[in-house]
């Protein structure tokens, strides 16, 4: 029931649009999907959707994901509040924007197929709808700056991977080349890699080792922060 005093306001339609970063192994990739809805009906759009009575803004956000991706327990954060009166033609629209870091191989070609999803690059990003360019901009900001204190890159990355890989992913990020000399000796000085006894063949026939991130390491680092490059 509404408070009396509440009522003589307006009252307006929440939202939470999904910016869902992938790496191919070369680049950072966003998640995009064709609008299902008026208006702007068949237009590529950020994955979204109204918050529900009963539902935090948090909630909604991995409702959202869960349903398209069928994909739980990623990694997600809040990133900004677009509230412009104008920015959705369709009403009085304010959207919470969330970021959600992703592993590609992870994401099922029938959940694409079934939700008509596809993934760009950054670089290569289609005409979309209403702010949602905007948002992938601050995103890609955001993850940026977090890579750089907080270990949150490893979400992008299979569950092991070679010092080759990791690098790559951060070159990615950073849209820069970085000194694999330099990057190995830092990386393995902050103690969160596992190298195991096992070698990825693809890329060289000597071969490279594999690593995993210490759980327990990375999850105190992460909460800590430290200077990753």
């Amino acid at each position: 029931m509404r408070i009396e005093s509440y009522k003589i306001h307006d009252s307006f339609l929440i939202a939470v649009d999904c910016i869902i970063f992938g790496f191919d192994g070369k680049e950072i990739k966003a998640l995009l999907v064709k609008r299902a809805l008026e208006p702007e009906l068949g237009k590529w759009s950020l994955m979204g959707g109204f918050v529900q009575k009963n539902e935090s803004v948090d909630d909604a956000s991995y409702r959202v994901l869960a349903q398209l991706t069928g994909l739980s327990s990623i990694y997600m954060e809040q990133l900004y509040c677009f509230g412009d009166v104008d920015r959705d033609p369709g009403g009085r629209v304010i959207s919470i924007a969330y970021f959600a870091l992703i592993k590609i191989d992870d994401y099922s070609e029938a959940l694409m197929k079934l939700h008509g999803t596809k993934w760009f690059s950054l670089s290569k990003i289609p005409q979309l709808v209403f702010d949602h360019k905007q948002m992938i901009r601050l995103a890609k900001e955001r993850l940026q700056q977090k890579v750089t204190n907080h270990p949150i890159g490893f979400a992008l990355l299979p569950d092991k991977f070679t010092l080759q890989q990791l690098q790559a992913l951060y070159e990615a990020i950073y849209e820069t080349t970085l000194d694999k000399r330099n990057f190995t000796r830092k990386i393995l000085s902050l103690n969160i890699l596992r190298k195991l006894n096992e070698k990825e063949k693809e890329s060289s026939r000597k071969g490279a080792f594999y690593y995993v991130f210490d759980k327990k390491k990375y999850e105190k680092l992460d909460k800590e922060g430290v200077s990753f490059l």
